[in-house]
């Protein structure tokens, strides 16, 4: 969510010609995330969120839009597309795929407790629920394959210790066996940046641009990864068991998920700390880009292979 595209007023002014917004007043750049330019706007009827596309097509871009109508009208917090006059909630700025959606009410958190990731774990197995009746498929583009190739290109970047952290790890993801797991929509992306909450309760869930149909209990191990760790990649075995445990008393989790949860910490760890290690060493050009520490996933990946028959009991034993 930083800036790669500029917009200035006076383009703002002109593309929302097409909006029944009434008048333009404010436009502020979002300076944190790496994918997509985002800009807070505001008008004379309310305050949203322009995004313009820096890597998706026009026509991938559907999904994204029609899953947070679907899931908004079902009653997840999540933006909700804003149409044009013409009744499109897509257009185009600046040669690239633009959108405006509805601003939530809330702040991302840096400290959760256990309160906020049972928040957490209820929404996001309410979502894959209702996501079950959405008929539009997209494949996850930061699946296996993606993960094999991404490894191969930040490998030799990497000292000796991690690249053989990165090679066991990709030789066990090959005799991981997911694919009796419970599939559906998945936010893919569920970090605290992409949470805004309001006091101790939910105000909405953001940037759904990852979004697609995967195993559920991967987006659940998306999420505690980044929720319900500590700043040397360790669990934190109470928000853990408040986010599994508000997820299990709305969706309940299967042995065979049970049996995957240690592998599926791993995967999910693994698939961040490639990104990031890949936004580090082949930047994109950007305005008010970050790149976010890779560490933070070496950490977590390390641990989760060092105490996998620990997490594993704990969560077993607690359930």
């Amino acid at each position: 969510m930083s800036v790669f595209t500029t917009v200035t007023p006076e383009q703002m002014q002109q593309w929302l010609k097409d909006y029944a917004l009434g008048e333009f007043l404010d436009l502020q750049g979002i300076a944190s995330g790496i994918t997509n330019t985002n800009y807070f706007l505001t008008t004379s009827s309310g305050r949203y969120v322009l995004t313009l596309f820096e890597e998706h097509s026009a026509e991938e871009l559907p999904y994204f839009l029609d899953l947070m109508t679907h899931l908004a009208e079902r009653g997840i917090a999540c933006p909700h597309p804003v149409k044009n006059i013409h009744g499109q909630a897509l257009g185009s700025l600046n040669g690239k795929p633009a959108a405006l959606v509805s601003c939530l009410a809330g702040k991302s958190l840096e400290q959760p407790q256990p309160v906020h990731c049972a928040e957490i774990g209820d929404v996001l197995a309410r979502m894959h629920i209702a996501g079950a009746s959405f008929t539009a498929n997209m494949r996850n583009l930061r699946c296996a394959e993606w993960r094999k190739s991404t490894a191969a290109r930040v490998s030799p970047l990497l000292d000796e210790a991690n690249r053989d952290m990165l090679q066991a790890q990709l030789s066990f993801e090959q005799s991981f066996d997911a694919s009796q797991l419970p599939h559906g929509v998945i936010h893919a992306d569920l970090f605290r940046d992409n949470v805004l909450m309001d006091g101790d309760k939910l105000g909405g869930l953001i940037d759904f641009y990852y979004a697609c149909n995967d195993v559920l209990l991967y987006d659940v191990a998306i999420a505690v990864n980044d929720w319900c760790v500590n700043e040397d990649g360790t669990l934190d075995y109470a928000r853990v068991q408040a986010l599994l445990s508000a997820y299990h008393a709305v969706r309940p989790l299967s042995e065979a998920e049970h049996t995957a949860w240690p592998g599926m910490l791993r995967i999910a760890a693994t698939r961040f700390w490639l990104s990031r290690l890949n936004d580090l060493h082949f930047p994109q050009a950007g305005e008010l880009t970050h790149a976010k520490d890779p560490r933070y996933f070496e950490r977590i990946l390390r641990n989760s292979i060092e105490h996998s028959a620990a997490i594993y009991h704990h969560w077993v034993g607690q359930s």
